[in-house]
């Protein structure tokens, strides 16, 4: 029989008890391990990470203002960040049901035009700051 949780009981994971150093040193290795499964599993994740090692050394070359040049590699870094919240979506989806369901389908077309609107705001950023180089 299930006894009741008590009013101030821990009811996180019991893997938050970590501080300090500690909990700094775990939090890298489980983002290198999360990076790494990425590129392992999402297609997408691999391609825009090509798209961002080609556009940076772009961006970096340039003849626009530092600035500028920060503005475009954030908006690639932008693509990254958002595709892999988009494949952690994606993920505990799956892992709570390969079942169609409508919210399932909607949890992962949301998270897709979120990728889609970082990817958009790429074209925008670099033809904002590269046309008036275009005109001169």
């Amino acid at each position: 029989m299930n006894q009741p949780t008590p009013p101030n009981s821990h009811t996180e994971s019991p893997f938050k008890g970590k501080t300090g150093l500690t909990r700094v040193w775990n939090a890298f290795n489980y983002s290198l391990a999360g990076l790494a499964a990425a590129w392992r599993n999402e297609d997408a994740f691999r391609q825009e990470v090509l798209l961002a090692v080609v556009l940076t050394p772009i961006a970096l070359f340039c003849p626009v203002s530092p600035i500028e040049k920060a503005v475009m590699i954030a908006s690639v870094l932008l693509v990254i960040i958002v595709e892999l919240l988009n494949s952690a979506v994606e993920a505990a989806i799956d892992r709570i049901s390969l079942d169609r369901h409508l919210l399932s389908k909607r949890a992962k077309d949301v998270g897709s035009a979120a990728v889609l609107v970082a990817l958009l705001n790429v074209a925008i950023v670099w033809l904002l700051i590269l046309l008036p180089l275009v005109r001169m």
